[in-house]
């Protein structure tokens, strides 16, 4: 632990440090796919770095430097840590709207959506998106390293094999083993046509009011035909406008102004804080919705039943 006094020495460390701190947070996210276990590496990587700062003498950048400790505490983090999935990446699409819903065990760790930083670049949409941080599950910790250091932060191979201490064939190597798991897999979305601002805007005021007024004539106009629908921690999730829109109505959407939707923002996509109306009259959170969105409707909805990820996204404990 760091000694209570504060010292010259340890100002010069958070002064010099502070920068990155914001990228290396987003890194180990990528990494680890959930914020809480992010935020421990972070933690954990800068009190690594203000121990042995005295030793560091600059012989690389500072921002290498730290990245090599944010990397190496996550690959021992991942050690003992399985892959955080979504319900997708667990079993196929249920067909029936009407059945119980499936809940995994409490054990399971799922993937975690990550609250956005506006004035941030390292959290550019593209290399935040829940498609690929899902996808990313599932290689291994290494080709995990690689690929966010090549393909997303744009690292060269040799910053990358000198930063994992091997050699540039092998970062090659990794890279295109990790490239190639995804492709086969399928993984990673389709690429996204982006709505323009105006377009956004209206689909997201059509999507919150169908909620908020249980329109089910409303909500199917603005979800695409193939549009996808989870709900961790429910194993159960259903693919096709017509199959999310019936379950929606059999299990969620009754009455009118039961639900409330408040906007918000993950991984770089509009989501919502959807609260319910509780037996003292009041609405309460339930799910945090995070939306892919087209320019053609919304096309895929997860919604993380996990009201403790409220606070982080800025939302209120009530309404």
């Amino acid at each position: 632990m760091r000694p209570a006094a504060v010292t010259s020495a340890d100002e010069d460390f958070d002064h010099l440090t502070a920068p990155f701190r914001a990228e290396l947070l987003a890194y180990c996210y990528r990494m680890l796919g959930s914020l809480h276990d992010a935020e421990d590496q972070l933690q954990e990587t800068l009190l690594r770095a203000w121990r042995s700062y005295d030793g560091f003498q600059g012989r690389a950048s500072l921002r290498t430097w730290l990245y090599r400790i944010a990397t190496n505490t996550c690959l021992r983090a991942l050690e003992t840590r399985g892959r955080r999935p979504l319900p997708s990446g667990l079993g196929g699409p249920s067909a029936d709207s009407e059945a119980a819903l499936i809940t995994a065990s409490p054990q399971t760790a799922w993937l975690q959506p990550y609250p956005d930083d506006p004035a941030a670049v390292h959290t550019a949409r593209a290399g935040m998106r829940l498609a690929l941080i899902a996808a990313l599950q599932h290689l291994t910790p290494r080709q995990r390293a690689v690929l966010i250091l090549r393909d997303v932060l744009g690292w060269r191979a040799a910053e990358v094999a000198e930063l994992l201490g091997t050699s540039t064939a092998a970062v090659a190597s990794a890279l295109q083993r990790a490239r190639a798991q995804l492709r086969r897999a399928a993984l990673i979305e389709e690429d996204v046509s982006e709505p323009s601002d105006q377009q956004l805007r209206v689909l997201l005021t059509r999507y919150a009011s169908a909620f908020e007024n249980a329109d089910m004539t409303a909500l199917m106009d603005v979800l695409t035909e193939e549009a996808a629908l989870e709900m961790p921690p429910h194993l159960t999730w259903f693919t096709g406008r017509e199959l999310v829109v019936r379950f929606l109505a059999a299990k969620a959407l009754h009455t009118r102004g039961a639900v409330r939707m408040v906007p918000t923002s993950a991984n770089g996509q509009p989501a919502f804080g959807t609260y319910r109306r509780g037996p003292d009259g009041g609405h309460h959170p339930q799910s945090l919705q995070v939306l892919t969105v087209t320019a053609t409707g919304v096309t895929h909805v997860v919604a993380f039943h996990d009201p403790s990820l409220f606070p982080a996204f800025g939302l209120p404990a009530s309404l």
